[in-house]
């Protein structure tokens, strides 16, 4: 999805760029997901340094001396931490930019404590899990995915991470929202794809969208003629292209379980109203395939 919303080329480009750009893309997305993951995790160690220093300073106040760790034990943070997977591929892809560009991590620790939000989560020495994460997701939401610093920090190191961020924050908030006290080996560190099959689907969904790109903008322009084409977000075309494709190019997969992925894909990463337009255009698309007999489904229970 996010790589089609980001793709340059047209629809004369032969497959061989159109599969280098897709894994490229994805590669690209894989280190930005652990540089914002690494940064979690070099903000409490610089909560744990400013701790430290604040202790041993001569004239340390009775607070600095005994003070209050309970953002530096956040139990997210721990487990970030202490992530042997995460800490093997931020190594092996050489994720090193905070270390040495360590400015931003003070930028964005900063924000953090003078926030209310951390006030109000400092107000007692003791948590529980459920706050410890509710915390972290609320910090990634409201303070480091909106700071403008990091976007233009971001923006600089590499241009194609700009259209990415926004993706890549909502999926590490997602996994923020779902983690556990135990969870499973590799939970941070997903594989791009599951296995060759998943990877020839994605592959081949990818170019089948381009090479058809024309043709199902002008099917998704005639119905929605009484939208204005500006209104409709680029994400949600593109979703709809994706669908279409789907529709029409891969006889193996359901009906229904291609309007219900990208509805959910919708509600993950596009505006609020979007999966309402999306359901609403799909279900046009499909009723008129059925009327002209266009859909070509194998299998039991397909339609």
């Amino acid at each position: 999805m996010q790589t089609l919303y980001a793709f340059d080329g047209d629809e004369g480009d032969d497959f061989g760029n159109h599969q280098k750009f897709l894994l490229q893309s994805l590669e690209h997305m894989y280190d930005l997901h652990l540089l914002m993951l690494s940064l979690l995790i070099e903000v409490q160690k610089r909560a744990e340094d400013y701790q430290d220093k604040s202790q041993r300073k001569i004239l340390a106040t009775q607070e600095e001396k005994n003070p209050n760790r309970k953002f530096i034990n956040n139990q997210v943070l721990q487990i970030l931490n202490e992530d042997v997977a995460l800490q093997i591929e931020i190594e092996k892809r050489k994720i090193d930019y905070w270390y040495l560009d360590f400015e931003y991590v003070d930028i964005i620790f900063k924000s953090i404590i003078e926030s209310d939000l951390y006030k109000d989560y400092m107000s007692s020495k003791v948590s529980d899990f459920k706050e410890d994460k509710d915390f972290i997701s609320d910090v990634f939401t409201e303070i480091i995915a909106p700071n403008e610093k990091l976007y233009e920090y971001i923006e600089d190191k590499k241009l194609t991470w700009l259209d990415d961020l926004p993706v890549v924050n909502t999926g590490i908030l997602k996994m923020l929202r779902k983690l556990k006290k135990e969870n499973k080996p590799n939970f941070f560190t997903p594989k791009l794809f599951k296995d060759t099959e998943d990877k020839e689907f994605a592959t081949a969904l990818f170019q089948k969208t381009l090479l058809n790109k024309s043709k199902f903008s002008k099917e998704i322009a005639a119905k929605t003629q009484n939208w204005d084409a500006e209104r409709i977000a680029n994400l949600d075309a593109v979703l709809l292209q994706m669908a279409i494709c789907e529709f029409q190019k891969f006889p193996s997969i359901p009906v229904k379980v291609t309007i219900n992925e990208y509805i959910d894909i919708a509600k993950e990463y596009s505006t609020p109203k979007s999966s309402f337009f999306i359901n609403g255009i799909l279900d046009k698309i499909v009723k008129e395939y059925n009327e002209n007999g266009e859909l070509n489904k194998i299998g039991r229970g397909l339609m």
